[in-house]
Formats: C-alpha cells, sequence, structure tokens
C-alpha cells in the first residue's frame, strides 16, 4: 500500500521509494529509507500534509509525496 493511503495511528515498514530526482533525493535525507519503521502520527485538517514519526523524528510530508513511498503494514506500534 501507498504511504498517502495509511490511517492516522498505523506503522508501517517502507518497502520502496518511488520517483526520482531531487524529491527522491530529499525523501531519503530525511531518513525515509527502506526497511525503516515510518508512523502516521497525524493528518492537517485539511488533509494534506501528514504527520510522519520516522527514527523518533517528527516529519511532515505532502500527501503527494507519501505517495511515492510504498510501505507494509506493521502488527506492533512504533512507539511500543
Amino acid at each position: 500500500m501507498l504511504l498517502s493511503e495509511m490511517k492516522q495511528g498505523e506503522t508501517g515498514i517502507i518497502v520502496k521509494i518511488a520517483g526520482s530526482g531531487a524529491l527522491r533525493r530529499r525523501i531519503l535525507e530525511m531518513g525515509i529509507l527502506k526497511g525503516s519503521r515510518i508512523y502516521v502520527e497525524k493528518y492537517a485538517p485539511l488533509k494534506d500534509p501528514l504527520e510522519l514519526i520516522v527514527k523518533n523524528y517528527h516529519i511532515s510530508l505532502r500527501v503527494e509525496e507519501a505517495a511515492q513511498i510504498t510501505v507494509e503494514k506493521a502488527e506492533q506500534d512504533l512507539h511500543d
């Protein structure tokens, strides 16, 4: 599933980061790497952007950027 399709409070494992160029590089530089756990903290009131927690950092991404990231749902919560 795409990261942009995940609901608030869900945890996933990053499987693939699509895209190319500056956007892909920016995502990787923020620590969003294949195999990392990612937690959807919350969506903004108008559903864009979304706030994520990756490696204990809070990161905001636009929904169109999150649609470039494929994740697999994780059963365990990031905060456990």
